[in-house]
């Protein structure tokens, strides 16, 4: 069957109607032969009735010869109430009788077929019985003539073989034609999609007129061209924003040791090694947070287990803000299902945001609010403006304040944190707050329980 399937839809489709076709004209050609020779048996019965009436009106007048002038039908045979064969045609006479079928009583009468007739070898004979009341006893007369062929006529054959092929063959040229056009679309979808490249992926694909499957083909796949090219530009974006951050500690270390090796006696190398340190660190943290979202971006499944988001919190809060107030407000039993590494890297990240911009004091509290667990993150710092709410959390994105901060930073936590939420199935925003910045975190809530 492999042929079948190298075969397009068209040719498919084709074969398929053609197929049905052949066998629908099929049973209508059967169906029409089966009709026209029942109807011509029928006309040839009642033509050997006319001539066996014929005879009975010989009989009646007593004028009936021994051997019978040729007739419209090839045998006849006229037996009396003796069982006698009184009359026959040329060709029957002398012959024995042709059948002994005799019309029951109540009808006056029968037919029936008789094949290998004395005069007739190797031939189907049509009998027609027909009763003839007279005063002495009842006469018989036997007409007969050959059988109808199933095609009746070699005419009808050509008439019916002929409007079957034509009707095939239009069915096939239509379908052909019909599938062709509708699936003239999908070849332009098809041409089109083969010239986008991802150099140029601002091409889309023709839409069709119709609201109809090939339409909707269409628009799902212009839908789905504009996914991929959001998700290139973003990924462009990414490796540019991810070169510039690598290129500034890298060119750092490159200047410091130039400058060395100009004059390599008067460097002292262990100061040149403890200055590059920093330049090393922010390396490193960047390198890190790439491995970070690339496994994020790489869809990988997320591990499952219980979290009990409260005593989560207190842990991590418990070993970091050495020098930051930090205010605790938890709710116990709000328990989440993730990746327990995730969610602290997560937690990490915000924390080490409030803890940079914030003042003094850094406020947690985690709470049920309907089917969600909610941790807050505020700080008592500056704030960000609402409409660089959403901008914090573009990768390597860094406000003017957070540069002053921390010139260290990668500009990737925040972006970590979102997609780490949301690829558990949740959310994080920033919300308004009398003071400073305020984290959001939402999450589905997996279960309640109150441990005291």
């Amino acid at each position: 069957m492999r042929f079948w399937r190298d075969w397009s839809v068209r040719t498919r489709l084709t074969c398929i109607a053609s197929v049905v076709m052949v066998l629908a004209c099929a049973g209508v050609s059967l169906l029409v032969f089966v009709g026209v020779h029942n109807l011509a048996m029928s006309e040839r019965r009642q033509e050997i009735m006319l001539v066996d009436l014929h005879i009975a009106r010989l009989i009646k007048l007593n004028a009936l010869p021994p051997v019978l002038p040729p007739q419209k039908i090839p045998v006849i045979q006229v037996v009396d109430h003796t069982g006698r064969i009184v009359s026959a045609t040329g060709r029957m006479a002398g012959e024995p009788l042709i059948t002994r079928l005799t019309p029951a009583n109540e009808h006056a009468e029968a037919h029936t077929r008789v094949c290998s007739v004395p005069a007739f070898p190797d031939t189907c004979m049509s009998v027609v019985v027909t009763r003839f009341y007279r005063t002495e006893g009842d006469w018989l007369i036997y007409g007969a003539e050959p059988v109808v062929p199933w095609y009746v006529q070699p005419s009808l054959v050509a008439i019916v073989g002929a409007g079957a092929v034509l009707l095939t063959a239009a069915t096939a040229l239509g379908t052909y034609r019909i599938v062709g056009k509708a699936l003239a679309p999908v070849d332009n979808v098809c041409r089109e999609l083969a010239e986008i490249t991802a150099s140029d992926l601002s091409r889309r694909v023709p839409l069709s007129l119709h609201r109809d499957e090939i339409g909707n083909l269409a628009e799902t796949v212009n839908q789905t061209l504009d996914r991929l090219q959001q998700a290139v530009e973003r990924q462009r974006r990414f490796a540019s924003d991810a070169g510039h951050d690598l290129r500034s500690p890298i060119t750092a270390m490159r200047a410091q040791v130039e400058d060395a090796l100009l004059h390599p006696d008067d460097t002292d190398w262990v100061k040149t090694a403890e200055a590059m340190m920093p330049s090393l660190d922010r390396l490193q943290a960047i390198v890190t947070d790439l491995l970070v979202i690339a496994r994020l971006d790489s869809g990988e499944k997320v591990s499952r287990a219980y979290i009990n988001l409260a005593e989560l919190v207190r842990a991590e809060a418990g070993s970091r803000f050495r020098g930051k107030r930090i205010v605790l407000d938890l709710q116990h039993g709000v328990v989440i299902s993730g990746d327990r590494l995730q969610v602290i890297r997560l937690l990490t990240n915000l924390m080490d945001n409030a803890e940079r911009h914030a003042i003094s004091t850094v406020t947690l509290s985690v709470r049920r609010e309907g089917d969600q667990a909610v941790l807050e993150v505020i700080d008592d710092g500056d704030g960000v403006a609402p409409e660089q709410r959403e901008r914090v959390f573009q990768r390597f994105t860094r406000l003017a304040a957070g540069r002053e901060k921390d010139e260290q930073g990668t500009g990737l936590g925040l972006a970590i944190a979102r997609d780490i939420a949301e690829q558990h199935g949740g959310t994080l925003t920033i919300e308004d707050s009398p003071k400073g910045a305020r984290f959001v975190l939402r999450m589905p809530l997996l279960a309640m329980r109150d441990t005291g």
